[in-house]
């Protein structure tokens, strides 16, 4: 089984993703350049050969690239290998994947509806290590109060500010500059 990789322009800089078969097996939020999201692959999935992705892959990354660019495109028909994710994770992921564009959760609500509603910190643990960052829309998932929380991306809770104006689920806040 090849595992492939490509990169991507968004509105939010170059993304990335790989695969296997017809399967999503991990995305690459931007590292600043093309060149650190390739690199940023590669030793993510050391014996992925970048090219053309298959079509199923193809069509995640054209929504991946809508999603970022405004429209409200929902990622989750996306097919997504699970199988080196701890179960506890990949249920998380699945309740997050239910989430809208433009809408929020906190880990707190995903933890209830896993049914184990003092493990809000696990699910925080489990947001910051997704494999599938945008496909499985870990931005979208707050801390108590609709504080941000974390976000292991490079530039991280600026940039899960920016993906979460895009969306709409946050107002653009004015700057000073």
């Amino acid at each position: 089984m090849t595992t492939g990789f490509t990169v991507f322009d968004t509105a939010i800089g170059v993304c990335g993703v790989a695969w296997r078969d017809d399967v999503v097996v991990g995305t690459s939020l931007p590292e600043g350049s093309a060149s650190r999201t390739r690199a940023w692959l590669a030793r993510r999935f050391p014996d992925a050969v970048e090219g053309t992705p298959p079509s199923p892959v193809q069509e995640a990354v054209d929504g991946i690239v809508a999603l970022l660019g405004g429209a409200r495109q929902d990622l989750a028909s996306v097919a997504l290998d699970f199988s080196a994710v701890p179960e506890f994770n990949r249920r998380a992921y699945e309740v997050a994947r239910t989430i809208p564009p433009g809408k929020t959760l906190t880990y707190g609500d995903i933890a209830h509806r896993l049914g184990q509603p003092g493990s809000a910190q696990a699910v925080g643990q489990a947001m910051g290590h997704n494999p599938f960052p945008i496909i499985v829309p870990c931005h979208r998932v707050l801390a108590a109060g609709g504080k941000d929380g974390g976000f292991s991306a490079r530039g991280g809770v600026g940039t899960k500010r920016r993906m979460l104006v895009i969306e709409g689920a946050l107002a653009d806040e004015p700057t000073l500059f």
